[in-house]
């Protein structure tokens, strides 16, 4: 598999503002651990092999178990999430398929868990990677090629800070 172009490197001011939202989400308070389910659950909705191999490795990397990352895609059937990991779940998968809006509902069972704040960040959190998705999707990143270190890097020459 091939990328079709490296959109990081022909777009850098979208990729700029792109990595200073991911910095607002990572330094906003949401548990890390929180938003790596995020991530790789949006990802598995989409369909984004590179971004669940990147969420999954970053998941892993900070502590979170193999079973869990094994049953996120049935996660209602499992006892292995928290009532605010439920919450979190269910709000990033009706902001990421949008199909029928998202109900009174499902922001009341957000809104148990999460504090308004919480729910805005949160929800730049979905934004974020599905943004993520749509570009990897789009330009086929591929999968396994994913390196922490040199995202890092990657990420501070263009934001001109360590992150």
């Amino acid at each position: 598999m091939e990328p079709r172009v490296n959109y990081l490197k022909l777009a850098a001011e979208p990729i700029k503002a792109m990595y200073a939202l991911e910095t607002h989400v990572r330094g906003c308070g949401l548990e890390h651990a929180l938003l790596e389910l995020v991530k790789t659950r949006a990802s598995q909705l989409n369909g984004c092999a590179y971004c669940l191999d990147m969420h999954t490795q970053d998941a892993r990397a900070a502590g979170e178990t193999e079973q869990r990352l094994y049953a996120l895609s049935a996660w209602r059937e499992t006892p292995f999430f928290t009532d605010r990991e439920r919450a979190a779940l269910a709000w990033t998968e009706v902001v990421t398929q949008l199909e029928d809006g998202v109900s009174g509902e499902a922001f009341a069972e957000a809104r148990e868990q999460f504090t308004e704040k919480e729910l805005v960040d949160l929800t730049w959190a979905v934004i974020a990677i599905n943004g993520w998705n749509r570009l990897a999707i789009s330009f086929r990143a591929v999968p396994g090629t994913y390196k922490p270190q040199a995202r890092a890097q990657m990420v501070a020459t263009l934001t001109g800070s360590a992150n």
